[in-house]
């Protein structure tokens, strides 16, 4: 792409009726000292996503199709600099996040692999505790974090990989598994906070294995397109 920044940040957010959960992600971001882009992706929200993407000083892009998987490749592609990072829009950074981004930008080999946060959710309940304890032990020891941890990772590494497919679920996974065939993927040592939400309206137990029932569906054969009814179900 002509005319990219080799420094500063892209962050790209897809976004579906997140008028709720965007301000607060947006102000996070401006903590960032050096050239920053906010890329917004609506994926044709009817609150007023749109409006506080606009006032939180976000390029917006809307996506001709719903899915975080298009809606990210729709966003990546107008990205104008070559350090990437992919947040989903109910997200909470971190204070120190920014010294934690630019030491991976200050790395001899930062740019060979990818990068995610750790997991956090924004209440303080055991089953939740453990919920975190357990995504950690297969981010660092599977090697798979998934969506709701962030994704920094530099555009030739990116590219490299083919980027995200144009799916409407399991995005993240399909990336990060092609991912693991090239490249770590390192711990940036902070939190990204997550809401609560979905564990609170199906319970913990219940959403971990309805999770875990749609990955194996999609490991299996079948399709992204079809899991996704099940999904909104």
């Amino acid at each position: 792409m002509a005319g990219l920044s080799v420094a500063g940040l892209s962050v790209v957010i897809p976004a579906l009726n997140e008028a709720r959960h965007l301000p607060l992600l947006l102000a996070d971001l401006q903590q960032w000292p050096e050239a920053l882009e906010i890329i917004v992706v609506d994926g044709g929200s009817t609150d007023k996503t749109i409006p506080v993407a606009h006032q939180g000083g976000a390029h917006l892009v809307k996506s001709p199709v719903q899915g975080r998987g298009q809606q990210l490749q729709w966003g990546l592609q107008s990205a104008q600099h070559s350090w990437l990072l992919v947040l989903h829009a109910d997200s909470r950074l971190s204070q120190h996040w920014v010294t934690h981004v630019q030491r991976v930008f200050t790395m001899a080999k930062g740019q060979q692999q990818a990068w995610a946060f750790d997991f956090r959710v924004d209440e303080r309940r055991p089953m939740l505790r453990l919920l975190e304890w357990c995504v950690a032990l297969r981010s660092r020891w599977g090697q798979m974090p998934y969506g709701d941890q962030g994704l920094l990772i530099h555009r030739s590494l990116y590219e490299r990989i083919g980027g995200y497919r144009p799916i409407a679920l399991m995005e993240d996974l399909d990336i990060i598994e092609r991912l693991r065939r090239v490249s770590r993927i390192g711990s940036l040592g902070c939190a990204l906070t997550t809401s609560a939400r979905r564990w609170n309206h199906r319970g913990v137990m219940n959403q971990a294995w309805r999770n875990a029932q749609l990955r194996r569906r999609w490991k299996n054969g079948v399709k992204a397109e079809d899991l996704i009814q099940t999904y909104r179900r």
